[in-house]
């Protein structure tokens, strides 16, 4: 079979390996591959692989051959899903494979910001040292309140780290999850969102990202924020309505953040949105890479396989995620 793999700067040497060992023609593409050249190398492609490059509705319709599109990661709304359905084309992701990483991932954030590591940090390799003076005084995180948006499984991660592990107050907005279930886990259960906000010193972000979450902490939600609170995003930076972000942190409505997710992806120094935050020292940014860790790595090209074999031997294919669009696939099964 011809498979493409767009997004090759993201390596995947087991998976690569794999699929040209067992005699499939596979192309990669880079990252930022403009529609028509992606076009041309799937006109005759039986799978592709990608994980940020667009698939329109245009570049479904000229793949004839075309028989599965597999997510080597989670979001999938790079990806015209009613279009590869119209087809009969099966879209599957890999859902699993980072949960507990990218948890990791935001406490890390959380903690560099209360603890303020990296301007202490800059500090050190400017100066040599640092007086405990006022500016580098942190916050502890036992005692604080944490409000995770989403209570999904990164999000249930990130509240057992914050709770058991350093004795914070958890409470959670995720309005399709049971009060009951929360509170199995010692989560108190926020019926809105601004009640959420109003009460939290850490805001983390955990929900997928969907037309109900576009822009779902917006002006309003950041002004309803505690000025000293830190808003923390791991999940997809669409949720965030990025220029009333800048306002925030320029403004000082709110007192940091930490970010690894943008939604005009990559970063660029200037003449992005948010490139104002480059110059803050309460502002961490990272590049997209909560999830990128050896362990998470070969769970993720593992299980990529596995989807791969699948597509390629006319099996059902395993679909893990709980995503409603992904739901219904005929030649799919579900847990």
């Amino acid at each position: 079979m011809k498979i493409v793999r767009t997004d090759a700067e993201l390596q995947t040497p087991i998976t690569d390996a794999a699929l040209r060992g067992a005699g499939h023609d596979l192309v990669t593409l880079p990252d930022g591959i403009d529609e028509d050249s992606l076009i041309a190398a799937l006109a005759d492609a039986d799978l592709l692989l990608m994980c940020y490059t667009p698939v329109t509705a245009r570049v479904i319709s000229a793949a004839p051959k075309l028989r599965g599109i597999v997510k080597y990661g989670v979001g999938i709304d790079a990806i015209d899903i009613p279009a590869a359905k119209a087809r009969g084309i099966t879209v599957v992701n890999i859902p699993e494979y980072a949960e507990e990483t990218v948890a990791e991932g935001a406490f890390t954030l959380m903690i560099a910001l209360a603890k303020r590591l990296i301007p202490l940090d800059r500090q050190m390799r400017a100066h040599g040292w640092a007086w405990p003076e006022p500016r580098w005084m942190g916050n502890d995180i036992a005692g604080k309140t944490i409000g995770l948006i989403g209570f999904g499984k990164i999000g249930r991660s990130m509240a057992r780290m914050c709770a058991q592990g350093f004795r914070a107050d958890v409470v959670a907005y995720s309005p399709h999850t049971p009060a009951s279930d929360m509170a199995a886990l010692g989560v108190r259960h926020a019926k809105t969102l601004h009640e959420l906000l109003d009460q939290s010193d850490v805001v983390s972000i955990h929900c997928v990202l969907n037309d109900s979450t576009h822009h779902l902490i917006g002006e309003a939600e950041l002004r309803a924020m505690q000025p000293h609170a830190h808003l923390i995003n791991v999940s997809r930076g669409a949720i965030v309505d990025e220029a009333a972000l800048v306002r925030a942190l320029q403004d000082s409505w709110i007192a940091g953040a930490g970010l690894d997710v943008f939604s005009d992806e990559p970063l660029r120094r200037e003449d992005h949105m948010i490139s104002p935050l480059y110059e803050m020292e309460n502002v961490i940014l990272s590049p997209h890479l909560t999830f990128y860790t050896a362990e998470a790595m070969e769970r993720l090209e593992r299980e990529t396989l596995e989807r791969c074999a699948e597509l390629i031997e006319g099996r059902p294919v395993l679909i893990k995620s709980t995503d409603p669009r992904l739901q219904d696939q005929p030649g799919a099964r579900y847990p």
